[in-house]
């Protein structure tokens, strides 16, 4: 085939592609149509919720402020202080009805000098804030736990920068004597995020939300 047959046909081909998408001869069914309408939906729905405000934008990151662990009766339990603020975004979704979920990271691990770490725990807790646009109140709780109501955005979210502690080890978990490695991590969980919102999410600078790894020394006292 010469390349100017070659080009004739690829022309053609081109030619035909066009002819099928235009309304001429052969028009989109009505079911299709339908379809495309549905699709633009729910695209202008998603790019409501996830547009990003440059202006408005807070910082994008979690500071934890203090983390230690105390020892019980039980187990030992993790003490930590978070400070953020939420996005014009993430405030939007939340009045819109989207949860936000803040997922806690927790890794005990015991140093040895012959070889890499002992991971000996891994903990994590989840945290969950909601609008209720009917009652105008917002609802916070850890999952699992009993939701409390909140009568502004600032009272539910103490609940998510200053959560009650948590058991991250049973007592007989850490040995007596020996000094352990505890890493904190929290983050904006979009993975439990509804799934058509969870794609948008991760590529919206308005949900990265999360913390630097904090590291801290456990010593565990003798019983």
């Amino acid at each position: 085939m010469t390349a100017c047959s070659m080009r004739y046909s690829k022309s053609r081909q081109f030619d035909t592609i066009a002819s099928n998408l235009s309304c001429g001869s052969k028009p989109l069914s009505l079911v299709t149509r339908h379809g495309f309408l549905r699709f633009w939906m729910w695209a202008v729905v998603l790019c409501a919720l996830f547009v990003v405000h440059p202006v408005a934008r807070a910082a994008e990151g979690i500071e934890i402020v203090q983390a230690h662990l105390e020892p019980g009766d039980e187990g030992y339990r993790l003490s930590a202080t978070y400070a953020f603020d939420l996005t014009h975004g993430l405030e939007e979704a939340l009045a819109r009805g989207i949860p936000l979920y803040f997922t806690t990271d927790v890794e005990i691990s015991r140093p040895r000098w012959y070889w890499f770490d002992e991971k000996t725990i891994r903990a994590s807790q989840t945290a969950r804030i909601s609008y209720n646009v009917l009652t105008r109140q917002y609802r916070a709780s850890t999952i699992g736990s009993l939701q409390q109501n909140f009568s502004s955005l600032d009272d539910a979210l103490t609940l998510i920068k200053r959560p009650s502690r948590w058991e991250v080890a049973p007592r007989n978990a850490l040995k007596s004597g020996e000094t352990y490695n505890v890493a904190i991590h929290v983050e904006l969980d979009v993975t439990q995020l509804p799934k058509p919102f969870q794609v948008n999410a991760l590529n919206n600078a308005d949900w990265r939300l999360s913390s630097d790894w904090k590291l801290f020394n456990f010593r565990v006292e003798g019983r």
